[in-house]
């Protein structure tokens, strides 16, 4: 990539957070409530990203990991325990369930391996329904408390968007770090040809097991948030539908490429939003838009956009290689 092109990626991104930060202050609670949805769905589909897009791993379970936290925070929180020690027993309890989970995976692949995830989701849904003593059933846990980040409360709209917002940076310079890093190469080496990978000496069991694993727990921290978010839960917005809409935010946005999830979340979150104006028809406009998207381009819309800027740089290689020719056949 030139210089001219870098800089230009960076502006691009600078742009795009300062106006995440700056035009919400003029937004209503509604509006700041579905930016900050996005926010959260955004940390679950990076995760499952990591886990389907980058590792080849198919789950259908990132929605039970998602309420896994949301029960976590909002049981600890209610009794008065602040939601770091929340976030720090969903992460390490999702980190957990999804290594055990993981080990499906090294003897299935494919339909599957989803078919386990999907009895994974379905058990973790009748736990939230059925078990009063700890998550009071379908009556579920309310009046969930906002936290207080250093000393700043975030019970109101746009703090509290703040909190997601910057949550969602942490997590995305995290895992920025992680698929550049050696695990990261790892984890596509996995997904492009596993008996290849293990012929060069990685360790396919122990990372198939990390993918699940960071991914659940990415589950996890969304869920965190998601609690306070609403300020009540219960185990509908948990079933497998959830886990639905991730996965189709992760293929919609782009499977396996970094940005993905942010264009896939945003999409599923705000396009029904601005497409309300519709009335009863924005859902059935929703379902069609999504539908042609995967028939014209199965790699989402970042696949589309990269199958175009290789086609323009292939073609403006050969057309420095046809000047090149013609000057050394003209040449005394």
């Amino acid at each position: 990539m030139t210089w001219s092109g870098k800089h230009l990626r960076i502006a691009l991104g600078v742009a795009v957070v300062a106006a995440l930060i700056i035009v919400p202050m003029n937004f209503n609670r509604y509006g700041l409530y579905i930016l900050s949805q996005w926010a959260v769905m955004t940390i679950a589909a990076m995760g499952l990203n990591l886990t389907l897009g980058y590792a080849g791993q198919v789950s259908l379970a990132q929605g039970a990991f998602v309420g896994i936290g949301a029960y976590a925070a909002a049981i600890m929180t209610t009794q008065g325990l602040p939601l770091v020690a929340a976030l720090a027993v969903a992460v390490a309890l999702c980190f957990a369930i999804g290594w055990i989970l993981g080990y499906p995976a090294l003897r299935v692949q494919h339909h599957y391996l989803a078919f386990v995830t999907l009895a994974f989701s379905t058990l973790a849904f009748l736990v939230f329904r059925n078990e009063d003593w700890l998550t009071k059933g379908i009556y579920g846990i309310s009046n969930i408390p906002r936290p207080n980040v250093m000393g700043f409360a975030t019970n109101r709209p746009l703090p509290f968007y703040y909190f997601c917002l910057g949550s969602l940076g942490i997590v995305s310079l995290a895992m920025w770090w992680l698929i550049r890093s050696p695990w990261g190469r790892a984890f596509v080496a996995l997904r492009e040809n596993p008996v290849r990978a293990l012929s060069l000496g990685i360790d396919t069991r122990r990372y198939t097991l990390m993918a699940f694993a960071i991914g659940s727990a990415l589950g996890g921290v969304a869920g965190t948030l998601y609690a306070p978010l609403t300020q009540y839960i219960d185990p509908v917005p948990f079933n497998l539908s959830l886990s639905l809409d991730l996965l189709m935010m992760v293929i919609v946005g782009g499977s396996g490429f970094f940005f993905g999830p942010f264009l896939g979340a945003a999409i599923a979150v705000l396009l029904p939003e601005w497409l309300r104006f519709t009335q009863g028809y924005y859902l059935m406009l929703y379902a069609v838009a999504v539908m042609l998207l995967l028939i014209y381009s199965p790699t989402g819309i970042l696949g589309v956009l990269n199958r175009y800027l290789t086609e323009r740089r292939t073609k403006a290689a050969s057309a420095l290689r046809a000047v090149a020719k013609s000057r050394l056949e003209t040449a005394p």
